[in-house]
């Protein structure tokens, strides 16, 4: 198992980003930069060994800053933060004390706001073990920052196994009660982006999902049973998309009140055999398959564009902190929040 850290470039003057590439046995490896977490490439062999990166991303930072990628800011491979997913109207009461948030997501709040954890730039350690490699991420975010209230001290640690498991963890302590919901916004094409993902086939362990009105939790939980949201079974994402005016963007119950490590469902793809199996001590995962991403031009090349990547993002509900009977994101200056999800690729 090897890792190397390589220069990714520079966001102003003073400050150098870095990428690390691990790299295990089998031939699977994933970039990472510190400048948002973000995971830039997964490669991984297909049923024939042929190699491939089945993660939207990009392979230069300055296409992570450019105009036209944040202009219809997808999140390609990032951490999210403060709090992921969306906070209705951008308001929420802690401890009897109103906070607004910016609302950068038509009226409600996305993803840690403006500049949340995702376009920050995080101290990065490699970790080296026996049988795995790995880096940490730490990031100190300070009280109010994006209207978040407390100093809270945040990691994010991946490890890349030899059993070809991507392992995430993520850790946060604070002085003051606050917010922290934490995932990664990786998106999946199992093609290498050769096609887009609607002919992909996913099973996910999960037999209710919040209901939403404009991508905001109604506060009900409903069956999947006789929806287009029944995925109890493998079924190709293209099956019943068309009954939903924007693909699939919607958040998924896993049934996991303890926090266990529980299997949340397989994505695949037939014809490179490629799959991915998700496990997590997370109580929900959502489902995006990316009706929003936008067509970049990248080297003079067209790239990405709608359906062209699928998010498995592990996460408590979406308005969680509006919602007192989900299960809570507030976080208190005693406490320590840790959550595990493990992305495992193979082939069959």
């Amino acid at each position: 198992m090897k890792i190397t850290k390589s220069f990714f470039g520079k966001i102003n003057e003073e400050s150098e980003v870095e990428l690390f590439t691990l790299l295990n046995d089998n031939q699977v490896s994933v970039k990472i930069t510190n400048y948002g977490g973000i995971v830039t490439s997964i490669v991984t062999p297909d049923k024939n060994g042929e190699l491939d990166n089945i993660a939207c991303g990009f392979d230069k930072l300055e296409t992570y800053l450019s105009a036209d990628y944040l202009g219809g800011y997808p999140y390609f491979g990032v951490i999210c933060g403060r709090c992921c997913n969306r906070i209705a109207n951008g308001k929420f009461t802690v401890e009897g004390k109103k906070y607004s948030l910016a609302t950068n997501d038509g009226p409600n709040h996305l993803h840690g706001g403006i500049v949340g954890f995702d376009r920050r730039l995080w101290k990065a350690d490699a970790i080296k073990g026996r049988d795995t490699v790995g880096v940490k991420m730490s990031y100190f975010s300070p009280d109010m920052e994006e209207g978040y209230p407390g100093n809270a001290t945040i990691t994010c640690t991946y490890t890349l196994t030899n059993n070809n498991e991507l392992i995430l963890e993520y850790t946060a302590v604070t002085d003051q009660t606050t917010v922290v919901n934490l995932t990664n916004h990786t998106y999946f094409n199992l093609t290498g982006g050769k096609k887009q993902i609607l002919d992909h086939e996913l099973e996910l362990n999960a037999k209710s999902y919040t209901e939403g009105v404009n991508l905001i939790p109604t506060g009900k939980i409903l069956p999947v049973e006789g929806t287009p949201l029944n995925f109890l079974h493998k079924k190709k994402l293209k099956k019943d998309i068309a009954d939903l005016e924007t693909g699939y963007d919607d958040n998924f119950v896993l049934d996991n009140p303890e926090g266990k490590l529980v299997h949340a469902g397989q994505l695949s793809e037939g014809t490179t055999g490629r799959t991915v199996d998700v496990y997590t001590t997370q109580p929900g995962i959502q489902l995006y398959t990316g009706y929003w991403i936008p067509e970049l031009t990248i080297d003079g090349e067209k790239k990405f564009g709608r359906y062209s990547g699928v998010a498995l993002e592990t996460q408590h509900y979406p308005d969680s902190i509006n919602k007192p009977e989900f299960p809570s994101v507030t976080l208190a200056p005693k406490q320590k929040f840790y959550e595990k999800t493990i992305y495992t690729f193979g082939t069959k």
